[in-house]
């Protein structure tokens, strides 16, 4: 079974007393891939994922600011980010979006700060992350006005809307991405969204060390844990695990335009995505 972490955050200090471990037992685990999200350590460390994706031909990079540090970020900031992103092993622009639950930037600060990232992520020729919570109208119509025939699409990561919510993503060239939450007993109304969508449209990810799926709630979440993603997902599509494995990855793939698992292109970087 091959599987692709779609969202990871490895650079956090969850890791720190085992980082290289978690890592084994994601590739036990069939792991070819892991997407390193590099915006949650914030706009004074945008190059948070890129030693990991530097150390392994397995592991790509994306470099951005979240929108709960939206309010820290400065010109300088989003200059020094569009200079990581023309990394050879960063393939996204991420996370990045709109948060209304915790409100920790000002609405209209996350606004610009979206808009002004989205800007640089279509000059840098590069798929966007979305992080979307409790903001749906607002992320949708921004997408809508900059995202427009841009051509590049992204995922939306950590998927929580409705299945209009989702149409309006595949319309923008968007695939979903579904974490550990698909497992929760009160998830139904996500699953009946999964059930729903086109085969081509979806991906799979940990959100680690966020997001456990059941039975291992409460605890520190890991990249090898997307399987019981894998297997939630694969259960409401009526496909095998492996089959669920195998059509994920090569969304992803199709995404990001690489070749193969990312295991066997040690060097090759991330071949067609950056123009």
């Amino acid at each position: 079974m091959e599987l692709i972490d779609s969202h990871a955050h490895l650079d956090f200090p969850d890791f720190d007393p085992d980082r290289d471990a978690v890592l084994s037992r994601a590739r036990e685990a069939g792991v070819s891939t892991i997407l390193a999200i590099g915006s949650a350590a914030g706009p004074e460390k945008l190059d948070a994922a890129l030693p990991f994706a530097e150390k392994h031909s397995w592991i790509y990079a994306t470099v951005g600011i979240h929108p709960h540090e939206a309010r820290l970020a400065t010109q300088r900031h989003l200059q020094e980010a569009e200079a990581y992103a023309g990394h050879l092993r960063v393939i996204a622009w991420g996370e990045i979006g709109l948060d209304y639950h915790y409100d920790h930037s000002p609405r209209d600060v996350q606004h610009r700060i979206f808009r002004e990232q989205l800007a640089i992520a279509h000059r840098v020729r590069l798929p966007v992350i979305i992080h979307c919570r409790e903001a749906w109208p607002d992320c949708l119509a921004i997408l809508e006005e900059e995202q427009a025939g841009s051509g590049f699409g992204g995922i939306f990561h950590c998927f929580s809307g409705t299945l209009d919510d989702a149409r309006r993503g595949l319309d923008l060239g968007f695939r979903i991405s579904f974490a550990g939450n698909l497992t929760y007993p009160k998830s139904q109304p996500l699953r009946d969204v999964a059930a729903a969508l086109p085969l081509d449209s979806l991906l799979i990810e940990t959100d680690s060390p966020f997001l456990a799926p059941q039975g291992l709630r409460g605890k520190r979440n890991e990249p090898a844990h997307v399987l019981a993603v894998a297997r939630t997902l694969a259960a409401v599509r009526h496909l095998s695990e492996d089959e669920i494995g195998a059509l994920t990855s090569a969304n992803f793939r199709a995404l990001f335009r690489l070749r193969g698992p990312a295991g066997e292109e040690a060097g090759s970087g991330a071949s067609g995505v950056g123009g």
